[in-house]
């Protein structure tokens, strides 16, 4: 059984952005709703939407649109349906009822519910249907959230359950659970009902809402959005219905109580504040005549106010201890507010999971990377019963003997002595489920670093492949960085088949280190920048001209350096989730470790040789660098120019690592050979001075600043070749050279500094 192509039913926000994910996966995908019409109105806002559910516009291209009342035929052609209409059973059982006459016979159905009995939604229909027939709830957004709960009923064949799990992980990106056919599933069912904890600790005044997302944010392993943040995304009407839906559900008295919506959130819905789609919720973006600025909402007035800075002395504390279960711990066994509120709606919702876990999952596991995958939690609940542990936990919720759960899977291990003497839920951390997922990390723990420094280790993969892993702070390039560069291509050209360069954090890495630079370009060292350039310059060489294959796995932010990286490499496997760029001019400078010459050369190999102008061909790399451009996926990445057709996308963060190490091995399987030196065509004084008209042009017109120019006049210098006077052809060291001069000279410039400055310290680009 395979999938192809897919088609999705209802173009409403989940809808269409199901079907754009399934585009962005490369299927083509029939999107329908009542009529042709409403299916359009639908695809095109989610082309507006932000952020962007495309990773480029020829996703968009993928997508063809009918209507359920002339192109159901449509669908004996696609593989697999998904329903994501309106929540109500009655239309979701009519619309199934419709679609079975034309349905293939090998196609699965699933629905996109996030409340609905998924068997109840299908139970009139044949049993063949049945067999076919299972949920699939998607997190908003799509593209960006990676869980998905796959719900089969008691009719689902196995490989309808297999083949979704296999698609979803590999082909979609995604973090695949499989969860029991129970009110909310995994996520929802958890998720709901801790954030209703934290309202019901909101309502007693006790606390702001800037206090609760202080706390409830990275502090604790949480997102950056927190709590209140987080609902405004996703929307305060979506929270009240599910929990409406959740109380209406579930049989229990106590449980429907639990689920009672707070009396906030049903004044909230009834103004229409329902989160940023609405313009307002929790908080509100002013935009004033100075400027905008975000209030926040007084629950007690609800009149929205300055945002006030929370001022929690244990959590200034906390932020010290590097490791996250000791920080959680520490937070919640603390005698003040934040420990109460910690152990008032945290303890109470280990508490729930341990009671609900039975009944709405087949294994713990599954739990944990639910909460991790659809809520963002660096640890998940059992993994902070862990952290915390079971005594304190008990204690913080005032009952004495453990739920039937914890009991039984403490009682499987012995008690580890640890610092806290916590009883421990397992001896091992939570597994990975495939041997590829996270291979680094399962490398790592099972002993295989060859070599480290603080800013990067050398791990060995296996099966003859080396790894260079950058783990300084926003995996910033500096001297740790460049040396272990040096020393994976010396070990892997002496003892392994091929290199891989990458990590499993969320960043790459966010370039050079800039502070370093700054440093020393106050106190005029300039021998020392120079030196740092030309090891970072060599180092990128080596990558490119080493004996073994090298394959660079970049993910997340791969800016500056960590971009000039990528581009030196013998083949790159990207996370479909890049964002890469060459950002230099932000900060003043340009790129230095050869990314300046490397945008150049793969410019003008598109250069036909019946065109003389290479203008148009040299801008393109002008504006690459020169606008700071920065690609928003991998594929568009792939359109820049700064990933070639050659170069591989993976969906899945989490097989990145593995991914590449099967690229570096199908590499050297097919015989590697390193590249020749190349010659590199530059256009010299006639597209230099092509380059600085149109500088002349914008900045007389207010687009860019003096600065601006200054920079764009020694780039154009660079990539017209220096000074030649006519079109020739020049060596890769000409430009290294020309770059690592202008690197320099720009770091005398006193607006450069300030640029620099103004980034490390605000985290944002100055236009001096």
């Amino acid at each position: 059984m395979h999938i192809h192509s897919a088609a999705v039913l209802g173009a409403g926000t989940m809808g269409s952005q199901i079907a754009a994910h399934l585009a962005n996966a490369g299927l083509p995908v029939l999107l329908l709703d009542v009529d042709r019409k409403t299916a359009a109105d639908g695809l095109r806002r989610a082309t507006k939407l932000k952020p962007n559910p495309f990773f480029t516009r020829a996703s968009t291209d993928l997508i063809s649109l009918g209507g359920f009342d002339s192109d159901l035929p449509q669908l004996k052609e696609y593989d697999w349906i998904i329903e994501a209409v309106i929540e109500q059973l009655d239309i979701k059982q009519s619309l199934m009822a419709q679609i079975e006459p034309f349905r293939a016979s090998h196609a699965i159905i699933s629905s996109n519910t996030s409340g609905i009995p998924i068997a109840s939604i299908a139970d009139s229909l044949s049993e063949e249907f049945r067999q076919q027939w299972l949920g699939t709830h998607f997190f908003n957004p799509p593209r960006y959230l990676p869980l998905l709960e796959i719900i089969p009923t008691a009719d689902t064949h196995p490989s309808v359950i297999d083949t979704l799990q296999t698609f979803g992980d590999r082909f979609l990106g995604k973090g695949v659970v499989l969860a029991k056919d129970t009110p909310g599933f995994i996520g929802n069912r958890l998720g709901v009902y801790g954030v209703i904890r934290i309202l019901e600790f909101l309502a007693d005044g006790r606390f702001t809402i800037e206090e609760i997302d202080a706390i409830t944010g990275p502090i604790i392993g949480r997102p950056k959005s927190a709590t209140f943040r987080t609902m405004d995304i996703a929307g305060i009407d979506i929270l009240a219905r599910v929990a409406a839906t959740l109380s209406d559900r579930l049989e229990d008295k106590q449980e429907q109580l639990a689920f009672t919506q707070p009396p906030l959130i049903t004044e909230l819905v009834d103004r229409g504040w329902v989160g940023e789609k609405a313009g307002q919720g929790f908080y509100k973006k002013d935009r004033g005549t100075g400027g905008s600025r975000i209030l926040t909402l007084d629950p007690a007035t609800m009149v929205y106010r300055e945002r006030q800075t929370p001022r929690l002395a244990s959590l200034d504390s906390a932020s010290s201890i590097s490791d996250l279960s000791e920080r959680i711990r520490a937070l919640f066994r603390g005698r003040d507010r934040v420990g109460e509120f910690l152990r008032a709606t945290l303890g109470q919702t280990l508490l729930y999971t341990a009671h609900v876990a039975d009944d709405i999952a087949d294994s713990v596991d599954n739990i944990d990377r639910a909460m991790r995958w659809g809520y963002g939690w660096e640890l998940g609940p059992f993994e902070l019963w862990d952290a915390i542990g079971v005594d304190n936990v008990l204690e913080a919720c005032n009952i004495s003997a453990p739920p039937p759960l914890i009991d039984k899977l403490t009682s499987k291990t012995p008690q580890v002595n640890v610092p806290a003497k916590l009883n421990r839920l397992r001896e091992k951390p939570l597994p990975f489920g495939h041997a590829d997922l996270s291979l680094l990390t399962q490398r790592k723990r099972s002993q295989s670093v060859v070599k480290q420094n603080p800013g990067a280790s050398l791990v060995d993969l296996g099966d003859g492949v080396l790894a260079v892993e950058f783990h300084s702070k926003m995996n910033a390039i500096g001297a740790d960085t460049i040396e272990m560069l040096h020393a994976g291509v010396a070990e892997a050209q002496n003892n392994f088949a091929g290199l891989v360069i990458g990590n499993e954090s969320t960043t790459f890495s966010a370039g050079a280190n800039l502070m370093l630079v700054l440093l020393e370009a106050q106190e005029g060292n300039w021998n020392e920048i120079e030196l740092m350039v030309q090891s970072f310059q060599t180092a990128v060489l080596e990558l490119r001209y080493s004996d073994i294959p090298v394959v660079v796995a970049p993910a997340g932010l791969t800016l500056g350096g960590g971009c000039e990286i990528a581009l030196h490499g013998d083949g790159v496997q990207a996370a479909a989730e890049t964002y890469m760029g060459q950002v230099e001019v932000g900060v003043g400078l340009i790129p230095a470790g050869g990314g300046t010459k490397e945008l150049l050369a793969r410019s003008m190999k598109q250069q036909p040789l019946t065109i003389e102008d290479s203008l148009p061909f040299v801008r393109q790399a002008f504006e690459l660098i020169g606008l700071a451009k920065v690609s928003t996926s991998a594929p568009e990445a792939q359109q820049l120019g700064l990933l070639s057709s050659h170069d591989r996308i993976t969906m899945n963060r989490d097989r990145i690592i593995s991914d590449a190490k099967q690229f570096v091995l199908d590499l050297a399987r097919t015989g590697y050979q390193p590249p020749k030196l190349p010659m590199v065509k530059v256009g010299g004084a006639g597209v230099r001075a092509g380059l600085e008209l149109g500088l002349h042009i914008a900045w007389r017109g207010g687009y860019i600043s003096d600065h601006d120019a200054t920079i764009g006049r020694k780039l154009a210098r660079i990539l017209s070749g220096g000074d030649v006077a006519h079109p020739t052809t020049v060596s890769e060291q000409h430009l290294l050279d020309l770059e690592r001069e202008v690197f320099l000279s720009l770091c005398g410039e006193a607006k450069t500094l300030e640029r620099i400055s103004h980034t490390l310290k605000t985290g944002k680009t100055l236009r001096n």
